[in-house]
């Protein structure tokens, strides 16, 4: 028995290039190269995979992020990393980032329905709705609609996605070769929907998958982020800095679970943490503090400018944020995470050369160094007071950032009795608890249900 009276931990592995640091390149042992080797991102799986943890997850994003000649920026795109990964492991779950705002919901239900096949039931779709007048002039578009309008067609996209994923019953293959008959007409029928954003017909072309439909996963922290989660979101990506804001955060997406008719308990909500590991928390500072030091200042600088969509000479890098910022609802994109890193350097009255330092390594995510045991420490002590069902787990140098957490700190929270020793599921539903859905049309093809 757990101290956590059987709760068990829910632990993902999100990887980004060699690491969340963006200095993480110029380490000695990292592979400038390894951002475009599918080799590199499938040993990566596999780690995570011994560790027995529930899922790895790879972001994405429909433009060139940053500056690629400071730090690697070009990425596969993240389905295809999946179904390679796929067929060469077993159990552990696979998540990508899709973009509702540039993708169309035939294409994309059909391509994760297909990794599902490929899995045997271990995808994950991370459903981001991008901001950015950068993405937007890649698709024809001279700016980025606005927040509540993106969430909106984000709505829609989900609702399509799920009535094409039902769009076959589970029994619709037959497979009766003496009668000749491949599978049942009536059980594989259209979705016929018209929508304010989408008008599609349907049915998918692909059978319903192992686990129905991917693990629908969501990152959002914004007021209209947190309502979509509430709807749709099966695991939510956030980020905290502090214990009493994670604690805020979980219980008013639980409530708000609660009152659309879900299961509080149907959701689980795993902050981000950018753990820098060392055998001593000597080794730990000090790893972290040469990760600063190869932070190319300029870069950064310019990027908080234009987060906070500033004139660079307004942030002097030696002094605090100016006072006269703009507010949250004037930021059409990431507002939560705006929020976050201001308050961030008001709370501890950073620089902005200190800010861009406490940001290199996970963008607003909890940053911290010290040793396994300190890192399991803190893991638990948010498990425990209800901040967390587990964690989203962001190393800043890869590979050795994730080794180091499969082999040094899971074996102690598996010795606490807070996580698995061993795969007990094999679809990454089963990992995180949840119940395959029911398909939402009966066997006449009647929509019956609606989420």
């Amino acid at each position: 028995m757990s101290r956590q009276n059987g709760r068990q931990l829910h632990l993902n592995a999100f990887l980004m290039s060699v690491g969340h640091h963006e200095a993480a390149w110029r380490l000695p042992e990292s592979d400038p190269h390894a951002h475009v080797d599918i080799d590199y991102f499938v040993e990566l799986a596999r780690t995570a995979e011994r560790g027995k943890l529930d899922s790895i997850f790879f972001a994405d994003s429909p433009v060139l992020m940053g500056d690629p000649g400071r730090r690697p920026g070009g990425k596969l795109e993240p389905t295809v990393i999946l179904t390679a990964v796929a067929v060469q492991t077993s159990r552990i779950g696979l998540i990508a980032t899709a973009s509702t705002s540039y993708n169309d919901p035939y294409n994309l239900a059909r391509r994760f329905a297909s990794v599902d096949w490929v899995s045997k039931g271990r995808a994950g779709w991370n459903i981001v709705t991008t901001a950015g007048a950068d993405a937007a002039r890649n698709f024809g578009l001279d700016d980025t609609p606005d927040h509540r309008l993106r969430y909106e067609k984000a709505a829609e996209f989900v609702d399509v996605s799920t009535k094409l994923w039902d769009s076959w019953s589970d029994d619709a293959v037959i497979g009766d070769k003496a009668l000749g008959i491949h599978a049942d007409a009536e059980k594989v029928r259209k979705i016929d929907h018209h929508g304010e954003f989408f008008k599609i017909d349907g049915p998918l072309n692909v059978p319903r998958s192992p686990q129905g439909y991917p693990l629908l996963v969501q990152a959002g922290s914004s007021e209209d982020g947190k309502d979509f989660a509430a709807r749709y979101a099966e695991a939510v990506f956030t980020a905290q800095q502090t214990l009493e804001d994670a604690l805020a955060f979980y219980t008013d997406l639980k409530e708000r679970t609660r009152a659309v008719g879900r299961d509080p308990d149907s959701v689980k909500i795993l902050p981000g943490i950018v753990p820098v590991i060392g055998d001593t928390e000597q080794e730990a500072r000090a790893l972290d503090a040469e990760l600063a030091r190869l932070i190319s200042p300029e870069y950064a600088h310019r990027q908080l400018a234009e987060r906070f969509d500033l004139p660079l000479e307004a942030l002097d890098l030696d002094s605090e944020l100016p006072a006269d910022l703009p507010s949250e609802d004037e930021i059409e994109g990431a507002k939560s995470r705006f929020t976050l890193i201001v308050n961030l350097a008001r709370r501890e009255r950073l620089t902005v050369r200190q800010l861009i330092a406490r940001l290199g390594g996970g963008r607003g995510h909890r940053t911290f160094a010290g040793t396994p045991v300190q890192v399991a420490d803190t893991i638990e002590d948010w498990f425990a007071r209800g901040a967390a069902d587990g964690f989203n787990i962001m190393p800043a140098v890869l590979p050795s950032g994730l080794e180091r957490f499969v082999d040094q700190v899971v074996p102690i929270l598996q010795e606490r009795g807070l996580f698995r020793t061993e795969y007990t599921e094999t679809t990454l539903r089963g990992h995180y608890g949840l119940a395959r859905p029911v398909n939402q049309f009966d066997a006449a093809g009647t929509l019956v249900t609606a989420r």
